[in-house]
């Protein structure tokens, strides 16, 4: 019953639609994509070696726990 109700789309008209919202969307520039790869690598480096870090605690915990037995 809802699904009669919905019209369908042309191809045509979903190429309009798809250009139309594309020349909305405001494209970062050069200097804004490389700050944001710069960051994100930064960011990736940082929380690798957090996890590092918890993972070889959490490894060194249960390593003596298990000595214990």
């Amino acid at each position: 019953m809802a699904e009669d109700s919905k019209k369908k789309t042309s191809p045509g008209e979903f190429i309009r639609q798809v250009r139309s919202e594309t020349s909305k969307v405001v494209w970062p520039t050069w200097p804004e994509t490389v700050r944001t790869a710069i960051f994100v690598g930064i960011l990736v480096l940082i929380l690798s070696l957090f996890f590092l870090g918890v993972d070889s605690l959490f490894g060194w915990v249960v390593q003596n726990l298990l000595a214990l037995v």
